[in-house]
């Protein structure tokens, strides 16, 4: 057996709490490595936040300017020369979504680039491993965050599927503002091998309540979805369901995308506010007009009508709730249209999982202040094809 092959065997019969341990471990004595450190990413996708039992001492990294971060950033290996020897930052992430950095410190001059390889396959197993330990221990989710969530905040981290992810046909990156203490905004979204379905939703409502409201959307549309049925009828089922929930009272803003994998088509129900804007490969950037209809739970039995149109390679699609192209300036400007179409076209280099942290921080620059009225959400999609 390689060495590689005895790292991972290893990290998969550890103990969901004692991963870091058994890795450093596997890593001295395979490896000759001096130290292991694992960091995860914050809630906000600030800074990488050290992994350890509580309390927390250690301070966290900075996602901007470090070289954990450059890693982070760049989903590459970053090697770094120190007066120890080298240390070795490499990006842990599953199926594309970013989970934080492993930190490796070695003795001597350089390391050969098939084993910084190796390393980042370890990397990569230890992303894996770390989600299934999640189910067991909550070692890893504490160290995610760098302050205490709000319940309602709590409960909605916990119902997103990621902050991101990534297939040959596309790539997603998904950001929600403040973080910490989030509502009712929310995304969602599940690929099978010829379709990805996607739902993002304006949350109505404050705290609690408004995280409450969410939760019953989406577990109905998961439920309806899972059940082979239609995005029409998925949204019909969930308006059933809030509607007898709240009776009018309270109701969900969603937009519900089903993209055919192989063709581009995608079928489309618009209940309700959040926007999608649309950038072309030549750097156009329009608004996609949709068919307002009602949301979900405002009134019973709502039947909705599915749009259609069509996805070409190189589009970028991005969506946003309207804690965004709301916002107003200190001079009381409104976000909107304008300022997101050049928005696009700043971050329309980055990637797809970076382009909502862009966006959410120039949108703190536009507010003039750290913290908003709304929620703000930003979702972004970049198109491949097949």
């Amino acid at each position: 057996m390689n060495r590689f092959h005895a790292v991972e065997r290893a990290l998969r019969r550890a103990a969901p709490h004692q991963l870091l341990d058994v890795l450093r471990e596997e890593l001295a004595g395979r490896y000759a490595s001096s130290s292991v450190a694992l960091y995860m990413a914050d809630y906000g996708m600030s800074v990488l936040q050290p992994v350890s039992v509580l309390p927390h001492t250690d301070e966290p990294i900075s996602v901007h300017n470090t070289a954990p971060g450059r890693a982070f950033g760049s989903q590459e290996p970053f090697v770094e020369e120190t007066a120890e020897g080298l240390r070795v930052h490499l990006p842990v992430t599953v199926r594309g979504d970013r989970l934080g950095v492993l930190t490796l410190s070695f003795a001597g001059e350089g390391l050969a680039p098939e084993t910084v390889e190796e390393l980042q396959e370890i990397a990569e197993v230890l992303g894996h491993e770390v989600l299934v330990a999640e189910r067991d221990t909550d070692l890893y989710l504490q160290a995610r965050r760098r302050t205490r969530l709000t319940l309602a905040a709590e409960m909605q981290w916990q119902l997103l599927p990621g902050r991101s992810c990534s297939r040959r046909e596309y790539e997603i990156g998904a950001g929600l503002e403040p973080a910490y203490a989030i509502y009712g905004d929310n995304f969602d979204w599940s690929a099978t091998a010829d379709r990805l379905m996607l739902y993002v939703t304006n949350g109505m409502g404050e705290g609690i309540e408004a995280s409450l409201l969410t939760n019953l959307g989406i577990n109905a549309l998961r439920n309806a979805r899972r059940a082979g049925i239609s995005i029409e009828d998925q949204a019909a089922l969930a308006d059933q369901a809030v509607y007898a929930q709240h009776r009018g009272s309270l109701y969900l803003s969603v937009l519900l995308l089903d993209f055919d994998l192989g063709s581009g088509r995608v079928k489309v129900v618009d209940a309700g506010s959040p926007r999608m804007l649309r950038m072309r490969a030549k750097g156009t950037v329009e608004m996609v007009d949709l068919d307002a209809q009602l949301p979900l739970g405002m009134f019973e039995e709502t039947d909705y009508i599915p749009q259609e149109f069509r996805v070409e390679r190189g589009d970028r699609l991005l969506f946003v709730s309207d804690g965004v192209y709301e916002v107003a300036s200190p001079l009381g400007e409104r976000y909107g249209e304008k300022a997101l179409a050049q928005a696009m076209l700043a971050t329309r280099l980055l990637p797809a999982a970076e382009v909502p942290r862009a966006v959410l921080r120039e949108l703190t620059v536009y507010r003039g202040r750290p913290m908003p009225d709304d929620d703000a959400l930003v979702v972004c999609l970049d198109w491949h094809g097949r």
